[in-house]
Order: structure tokens, then sequence, then C-alpha cells
């Protein structure tokens, strides 16, 4: 059965008014699973704190050291020019990295498959030593990282194909062996990062601005599937942004609900053949409330085999 991992403190996040990452998302894809009916169909579990031992697998300790250290109580501080804190941020963003490691322990023990992490804030532009992008903790690197040292997994792929470049999961793994990055992106957008990249394991899909469902899809069934089936992945990680939509005003991609369900069917079949159908996924962007929400059940309706 697929299992929801979220918290109430996702909720408490905030980066401040007028801000396009905001509470309202999460709402939103709430809203949109109780009127669809999937709400039915899923389990829901709370997800933990991320330890300062688990958020280190993936970034350095003294990075992370520092964000518990400038975790305002009162009042917001820039981290970047568009991440900010304010006093239940750092909550939030332990227990966005912590639905991952939740998740990953879930699937591996055969408690739940697929999993389905609706949190914020995001993660993916969060580097190695460096907050960015509205990202604070890279999510889904501390969940791949969780798989492969505490389970001894030997191959896992993330996708990502959020509208903006994933430079935080590159970064964070550009050169580990174990691990099999596939991005697509508007290119050029921010961050201005991948579509020059020559290491082994990134497979980089750069989209010009005005890329519709065909040529997305066409793109992504030359590139990434062949990368992915050679490399016969044990887990597969999925950062699920949703802003690449046509109506999502903070891109100039032209995809629609049904390009979410199809490449998610796609990989759903990819870890049915390679990775036991073990599969989690993380929200990363996705803007526009609508669009975001029926998105994302297009998403889960694929990842339940719904049709």
């Amino acid at each position: 059965m697929l299992a929801i991992i979220s918290h109430p403190d996702c909720l408490m996040h905030d980066a401040g008014q007028h801000h396009p990452e905001d509470a309202g998302r999460l709402y939103a894809i709430n809203d949109q699973l109780i009127a669809s009916g999937l709400d039915m169909l899923v389990e829901h579990h709370d997800a933990p704190l991320a330890t300062v031992e688990q958020l280190s697998r993936a970034h350095d300790p003294a990075y992370v050291r520092r964000i518990f250290d400038v975790a305002p109580s009162v009042g917001a501080i820039e981290i970047d020019g568009d991440t900010v804190m304010t006093p239940h941020s750092l909550a939030a963003a332990r227990r966005a990295a912590g639905a991952g490691i939740l998740g990953v322990d879930m699937i591996v023990k055969g408690d739940a498959n697929p999993v389905f992490c609706a949190i914020r804030p995001p993660g993916h532009h969060a580097e190695y030593d460096k907050a960015m992008g509205f990202c604070l903790f890279n999510n889904i690197a501390v969940a791949a990282a969780h798989a492969l040292e505490t389970y001894g997994l030997q191959r896992i792929a993330i996708v990502d194909f959020d509208v903006h470049h994933g430079n935080g999961t590159e970064d964070i793994f550009a050169r580990d062996e174990r691990v099999l990055f596939c991005s697509s992106f508007q290119h050029p957008f921010y961050p201005n990062t991948g579509f020059d990249s020559d290491t082994q394991n990134l497979v980089d899909v750069a989209l010009p601005s005005g890329t519709t469902g065909p040529e997305f899809r066409r793109a992504i069934a030359e590139r990434w599937f062949p990368a992915l089936n050679a490399f016969k992945p044990e887990f597969l990680f999925i950062s699920a942004g949703f802003d690449a939509h046509v109506l999502d005003e903070m891109s100039g991609l032209g995809l629609v609900e049904a390009d979410y369900g199809w490449i998610t069917a796609e990989l759903s079949s990819i870890a049915e053949t390679h990775s036991q159908g073990r599969i989690l996924s993380m929200l990363e962007g996705g803007y526009d409330h609508g669009a975001l929400a029926r998105s994302v059940v297009s998403h889960l309706k694929a990842l339940m085999h719904l049709g």
C-alpha cells in the first residue's frame, strides 16, 4: 500500500509574505487527495525529526551544526537571497528529511511501498555545505544516504523532474559510483547548472523554454531510460517537482498532469524490473496550488497503478 509521510511541522515553516514556497502547497495537495478519493486508499504517517548524524551522511557536519546554531527563536534570518529561516523552520526541515528516512525504512522492511513524502521545505538545491533555492537540507540525498549506509545498497538511482536542476543532489553524489542521478530541467534557468556535466553517473536533460509534453517524453525516453536500465538500481528515488507545469509561473515549460502520470508509470515499470518495485518519491517544487495538487494526484495514481 502507498504510504504518505508528512507532519504538521511542515506547515509551520514561514518563508515570508508572498513567498511562493508556502504552506498552501500542502493544504492544496491534502484537499485534492480528499476530493479525488485517494485519501481513503493510502496510509498516513508522521515524519520523525532527522538527527544531526543522519543529516551529516549527506551534508558537511559543520554545515549541519551551523544551521542548527543560527535557527532563530524569534524573527527571521536570510540564509541566502531566497532561503529564509523563521522559528519553526528547523523543525520543518528536520521533519522533511526525516520523512525520507522513515520511508526508506518502511520500504526495505516491507511495511509500505511506494512512499510519497508530502513535505516542505524542499531539498534538491541544498548542496553538501550550502543552503539555497528555498532548501535547507537535501531531503532526497539524506534518504538516499540512509539507504546506502544503513542497508548496504550498492546501486540506487535518483531521478529529478523539477523544472530547476537538482544542483544540490548532483553536488553531493557527483562522484559516488553507487548513485545514478538523472535530472531534467529548463535551461537556461536557475540555478544555471547541470548542462555541462561530464561525470559518468549524471544524466542531465536540459530543456529549452517552451518545451511541451511530447518533446519532454522523447528526451526522457532517449536519455534516462537506457541509463536506468543499464544501471539496474536496487532502489529508485524521485525528486518530484511539479513546477514544469504549463500553469506554473515559476517556469517556461509546458507539461500537464498526464505527463507526470506518464513519467511516473514508466519509472514504476523500471523499478518493478530492477528494484523490487521500491520507490520513494519526495515533493520538491510546484507553486501553482491547483496545478500542483492535480499533478500530485496524477503522480500518486501512477505509483498505485490506478491508470
